[in-house]
């Protein structure tokens, strides 16, 4: 049952991320009519948006020689070098214009900061740098998140995983999500599991 205190997080339902985007994930536009279906059962939603700069550290293309995919040593530790997606002010970065926005109380865009990736809608991917998320959802009294969008082993996952450290109750909307591959999503499900997070079909809604 949905209470009051709980709150939908739409992450990174973008272009760039469905079949035929800069960094599609398999059967990422599935994700578009159940969200859609989901969010006039929640008091709340919110949801993020992936807003990199044009030269972002994260992408092959700043690093000479390296491909996408490739990993790269950076300020803060190992990063994946992307191809360049989600780039600020492009069509592939905006909300996907089939994903309904009326109940969408906040957008948080993530990863502006060239030198930081940012996967988590709580904090980047140094650990440290923190997005603001968790301070509205407490001044909103939410006290369970449920996690649809894209990709799972990534931004979905971190921002569990997050949640979860964070103190919230989280449920991850299993089919509202899809994954980059599937050893990324198992990788991801183990890890969020430990944390004790739960899984759920959108069918139990």
């Amino acid at each position: 049952m949905i209470l009051p205190t709980d709150l939908l997080l739409v992450v990174d339902v973008q272009p760039d991320f469905m079949p035929g985007g800069a960094l599609p994930v398999p059967g990422g536009d599935a994700v578009l009519p159940l969200i859609n279906r989901l969010q006039p059962l929640f008091p709340m939603i919110a949801a993020t948006q992936d807003w990199h700069p044009a030269d972002h550290s994260s992408f092959a293309s700043q690093h000479p020689g390296r491909s996408p995919f490739e990993t790269a040593t950076l300020d803060y530790g190992e990063q994946v070098l992307w191809p360049d997606h989600c780039v600020q002010g492009t069509p592939g970065a905006a909300l996907h214009p089939a994903l309904a926005p009326d109940r969408i109380e906040l957008v948080l865009r993530k990863g502006f900061r060239r030198a930081i990736d940012s996967y988590s809608a709580f904090r980047e991917n140094d650990r440290r740098t923190q997005t603001g998320l968790h301070g509205y959802l407490q001044e909103r009294g939410v006290r369970r998140v449920f996690i649809a969008g894209l990709a799972r082993g990534y931004c979905t996952d971190f921002s569990a995983e997050d949640a979860a450290e964070l103190g919230y109750e989280v449920v991850l909307i299993e089919d509202a999500c899809r994954g980059i591959t599937p050893e990324a999503t198992a990788a991801g499900t183990a890890r969020l599991r430990a944390r004790g997070v739960q899984f759920l079909p959108s069918a139990a809604f």
